[in-house]
């Protein structure tokens, strides 16, 4: 075991475990905990007697919530320095995850949110249940989808990764294997033994064991209208086509990207375009970490959150007010090299 509380990492018959403890916070991620899992799965690599590696969360609410972002609220009034470190070690996890050498097992149960699907979704065999609840919801509080989840979102079937990011709205265990952000799926009742059988048994015998075929995906299935709908050139003529859809879901989708911060949206969509034509997941982080050092000084991050988390008001006044207000520089301003650039180390 650690000594840091908020995560606990230790090895049972070859397989190195790591559990994300911070229930009563449905495990947000803090910089502590992003460096312990970082500094164990370094020591693991290079261990041979770890030939698995194996991520959960502690309590019965969820995986993680995501990032700790009421710290990085404090952090963005007091200039953003401490945000921007943690997301530059975050993002180097991510891609350290995506790239890892041993199966990498992330049993991804209740919510799976933001900086939860960072350490869970770029693992090898990515486990969902019947009642994981999976987003990328940062539009609501004026940010952009980070930790790789534009590198995912863009490479999901047709535009559902879009209306997954432009929504915010969570989608179900199902969802997510369809949508290419989970491989596997255990009904939750069989978690339990199905991780036992993790430890005793090896992965793979593991998964013949408790892995049934998933549900039929409501997303998928919703995919005419998901695909004309976000067709468009614009937030503006997404929005518009959404309206003017036949479907109600889709009019529901309108009502609820309504609601998002405008620039967050427009920033978004052209980010989750741009990582569609990027080849990696490091070249995807590290256009996330420009957008995210931008966020940090703008004004609707910090009112998202203060709306959202901080006063819980739920009355964002946001900066541009609409999306007509938003311009062509707004966004670019998102997109300019940071200082530094996110760099990855090179393999010797």
């Amino acid at each position: 075991m650690t000594e840091n509380e908020d995560i606990l990492v230790n090895v049972r018959n070859g397989v190195g475990i790591l559990t994300l403890n911070r229930p009563k916070a449905i495990n947000s991620l803090t910089e502590a905990m992003v460096a312990e899992i970082g500094k164990a799965l370094h020591a693991w690599e290079n261990d041979d007697s770890v030939h698995t590696v194996l991520l959960t969360g502690a309590g019965e609410r969820g995986l993680c919530a995501g990032g700790d972002v009421v710290a990085l609220y404090h952090s963005a009034k007091a200039g953003g320095a401490d945000a921007r470190r943690f997301w530059y070690d975050e993002y180097l996890v991510n891609a350290y995850i995506g790239n890892y050498p041993k199966p990498y097992v992330a049993v991804m149960d209740g919510i799976v949110m933001g900086g939860g699907v960072g350490v869970a979704g770029h693992g090898s065999i990515r486990v969902v249940t019947d009642t994981t609840k999976m987003a990328m919801p940062e539009v609501g509080i004026g940010f952009v989808p980070d930790v790789g989840g534009t590198y995912l979102l863009s490479r999901a079937p047709g535009a559902l990764g879009l209306h997954a990011a432009l929504t915010g709205a969570p989608f179900s265990g199902a969802d997510a294997i369809a949508m290419g952000f989970a491989d596997h799926y255990v009904p939750h009742d069989k978690l339990a033994d199905f991780i036992e059988s993790v430890v005793a048994e090896g992965v793979e015998q593991a998964l013949s064991a408790h892995a049934v075929e998933p549900p039929a995906s409501a997303l998928m299935e919703q995919r005419a209208w998901i695909d004309e709908s976000y067709a468009g050139a614009t937030v503006a003529d997404i929005l518009a086509a959404l309206q003017n859809h036949d479907a109600p879901e889709a009019r529901a989708a309108a009502d609820l990207i309504a609601t998002r911060s405008p620039v967050a949206l427009a920033v978004t969509l052209e980010a989750v375009r741009r990582a569609e034509k990027l080849d990696t997941l490091e070249e995807a982080l590290r256009q996330e970490y420009r957008i995210s050092s931008a966020a940090v000084r703008s004004h609707d991050f910090v009112e998202g959150i203060r709306a959202q988390l901080v006063d819980k008001d739920r009355n964002p006044k946001w900066s541009p007010a609409s999306i007509a207000d938003v311009t062509q520089a707004d966004i670019d301003a998102y997109f300019v090299p940071a200082d530094p650039e996110l760099e990855f180390e090179k393999e010797n």
